[in-house]
């Protein structure tokens, strides 16, 4: 049976392919892409690309399958696709992300995104781990476009992560692009590598806080929904306790 790795237009298809990806991380459904389409992905080569498809025969082998058998003749291929689907958030670029999407408004409320799914790879085991984030900001004049903010949980998803990494990248990126009195990121997730190994605790849902600001108490203490903010509130308590009600509910 063939074990030929795929061709030099294999390998270019599948470069677009990410592209195309990392395109619709950048941009959604704004701009046409079939330019970016064309050009192979920066750092990446056809050693690279056979250096992946090769090391995948050599698990195979490792735990005593045969890559040659009919189901698994193409799985070196197709798992050399899939990770660089699960690992082009490294490609992406913030800048064509913001594409100029942060406007000067005179707005002092909280903006909150809550239930933003995502899914992404745990980098001590490269097993997913899945679940929600909710994002939220206190305006200092600037705001970003709403639909940029699932596209930044995205962008660092699709990394090899640890949670608790993921979630502070989130409130810092914000918080550098924007300069809010704070940000704050909750991101609830299941692991599959506590459910599907060592202690196999199947269900269990970590969560994680990071917070983003000045370093300041905060006037009030915080709910079970947003459990700590760094920075300075603005406004009455009475407007903090609006944006608090948006947060939970």
């Amino acid at each position: 049976m063939s074990t030929d790795l795929p061709s030099g237009r294999d390998q270019l298809d599948l470069e677009a392919h990410v592209r195309r990806m990392v395109d619709d991380i950048e941009q959604g459904e704004e701009e046409g892409r079939e330019e970016a389409a064309e050009k192979p992905a920066a750092g990446t080569d056809g050693g690279e690309i056979r250096g992946v498809e090769r090391a995948v025969r050599e698990i195979l082998l490792e735990i005593g399958e045969d890559p040659d058998r009919e189901g698994l003749l193409r799985t070196p291929e197709r798992m050399h696709k899939m990770w660089l689907e699960l690992s082009c958030g490294y490609r992406v670029d913030p800048d064509r992300l913001i594409n100029g999407a942060v406007f000067d408004v005179g707005y002092s409320e909280m903006v909150v995104i809550k239930g933003i799914p995502f899914y992404s790879l745990c980098e001590h085991h490269m097993l997913p781990f899945f679940g929600v984030a909710s994002v939220g900001y206190l305006p200092r004049g600037r705001v970003i476009g709403l639909s940029k903010i699932p596209r930044i949980v995205e962008m660092y998803a699709r990394r090899l992560q640890v949670q608790e990494r993921m979630t502070q990248q989130i409130a810092d990126f914000l918080q550098s692009r924007l300069n809010p009195y704070g940000v704050g990121v909750v991101i609830e997730a299941e692991h599959l590598c506590l459910a599907m190994r060592g202690v196999q605790k199947g269900g269990a849902t970590m969560s994680r806080a990071a917070f983003s600001g000045p370093s300041a108490p905060p006037r009030r203490r915080a709910t079970n929904s947003w459990p700590i903010w760094s920075g300075p509130y603005r406004g009455s308590d009475e407007s903090f306790d609006r944006g608090r009600g948006a947060v939970n509910s």
